[in-house]
């Protein structure tokens, strides 16, 4: 039976990640960063709870950093999959994720320069590299046409209206496709 974990956006807004489980395939829907208080950014540096190269592929509904921001780490942890979004989603994140490796790139250079970080050296959570591996992976689709994710499972995106690309992820998962 398909099972749905949720890794972020439980308890707080920010975070965004579902784990989808059909026994056979592992599938994330989004791929967000915590943000705000630093307990909820703390999250971000903790150890993914699946190893990522067991993921066969992301969703991505929109490109809010909350949805998409942690794809870079993903990604430099061994995530190797496609990761299905719309146009808009993909044009927005090739200039969310660089920016965002950007933003920590300073953040750890600055920690660095002034010696606040409890690290030494800080590091950035990922950086612009790690991005663009990530943008590598994007895999825009249309709205409004199934598309298969991995064998048993398809999403169909719906125009949400939310910002440009955002959409509603409609997944189907076939009848017997949890069964491992």
């Amino acid at each position: 039976m398909p099972a749905i974990t949720f890794l972020g956006a439980a308890g707080t807004v920010t975070g965004s990640k579902h784990l989808l489980e059909t026994g056979q395939h592992r599938v994330l829907i989004d791929c967000g960063l915590f943000q705000g208080l630093k307990e909820l950014r703390l999250r971000n540096w903790a150890a993914f709870p699946l190893d990522p190269r067991r993921i066969d592929a992301v969703i991505l509904t929109h490109a809010h950093l909350d949805h998409c921001g942690y794809l870079p780490r993903l990604v430099a942890q061994g995530f190797a999959g496609r990761v299905f979004c719309t146009a808009g989603t993909r044009d927005l994140c090739s200039i969310v994720l660089p920016d965002s490796a950007h933003i920590q790139e300073e953040d750890a250079r600055h920690a660095n320069r002034h010696g606040y970080s409890k690290h030494q050296p800080a590091f950035p959570l990922y950086d612009g590299i790690d991005a663009a591996r990530a943008l590598d992976r994007l895999q825009p689709v249309g709205y409004d046409r199934p598309i298969p994710v991995v064998p048993g499972v398809e999403v169909e995106f719906i125009n949400a209206g939310h910002l440009l690309g955002s959409a509603y992820a409609r997944v189907r998962v076939e009848e017997g496709t949890g069964k491992g």
